[in-house]
């Protein structure tokens, strides 16, 4: 049976194995998806070891994504401007080798265009953060033609490296792209998303009010309990919060789709989730 995993450190929180065991169900498909776990000094041998014992792909989570997108020999044009990959397919050599992807900008775009009806093009995008997340969805929220994208970021240096990478993209599509201190990003934003670890460290949100605009879209890539200070913080100043939830199941759908060649539904797997996740403790 052809297996797949989802490598990190940590990992044992990932709700990949139960989303990809939903897709295989939806779509006819025979395979297993688990979990696994690499010492943060190990991951090239944790990857190289499952691919040698027959695995035919894996994702890849924190804080590994850098590392993955350096072991493959081909690698998605979205995979190489974000330098970092979560999707890794496992190819013969006689195929062009192993091959790299990053799906969460596709998953992000979609969640916001699709599951929450919020149009990008010619909108105002405030991106918090430089780093890995940052970094992985950029490229395709670029490709959604938005009428400017700002990265706000506390270290100049991180956002001015990203969007150097990404300047002969936003040319090709008319977008606008700027770069921001933290605390002085500008004001009123049609979507503002939270790429940095901030809910999870329970840090608050690092921007202030004033870049939501009334109805304004307010995206954490965080879900569960360490969104729920972000989504309070955008009722309290007028906008629609959204946690990371329906990014997490659209990307596994595009790595679904580069594994097994069929994209699966994912309204059904992301409503059964999201009751998960929001039923009371």
């Amino acid at each position: 049976m052809d297996r797949y995993v989802v490598i990190g450190h940590p990992v044992e929180h990932s709700r990949s194995p139960a989303i990809h065991a939903r897709f295989a169900a939806l779509t006819g498909q025979t395979l297993v998806y688990e979990r696994l776990l690499a010492p943060l000094d190990g991951f090239t041998a944790t990857v190289q070891d499952f691919a040698a014992a027959g695995g035919r792909g894996c994702n890849i989570t924190v804080p590994f994504k850098f590392e993955a997108w350096q072991l493959a020999a081909r690698r998605t044009p979205r995979a190489e401007l974000a330098q970092a990959a979560n999707t890794l397919r496992f190819d013969a050599e006689a195929d062009g080798g192993w091959w790299c992807d990053n799906t969460d900008g596709a998953g992000l775009v979609r969640d916001i265009t699709v599951n929450a009806g919020v149009a990008l093009a010619g909108r105002r995008v405030l991106l918090i953060g430089a780093g890995g997340a940052a970094a992985g969805v950029l490229g395709p929220l670029i490709e959604a033609r938005p009428a400017g994208i700002v990265i706000a970021n506390r270290t100049a240096q991180k956002a001015e490296a990203l969007a150097l990478r990404h300047a002969a993209l936003a040319r090709e599509h008319g977008v606008a792209l700027q770069i921001a201190p933290l605390e002085a990003p500008g004001e009123a934003f049609d979507v503002v998303i939270n790429g940095t670890a901030s809910s999870l460290s329970g840090a608050g949100v690092p921007v202030p009010a004033e870049v939501l605009r009334p109805g304004a879209l307010a995206l954490d890539m965080m879900y569960g309990a360490g969104a729920r200070g972000f989504l309070a913080w955008a009722a309290e100043h007028g906008a629609t919060g959204r946690d990371g939830l329906g990014m997490l199941v659209e990307q596994a759908a595009e790595a679904f789709l580069a594994w097994r060649g069929v994209r699966p539904d994912t309204a059904p797997v992301l409503a059964e989730l999201r009751a998960l996740v929001d039923a009371p403790r």
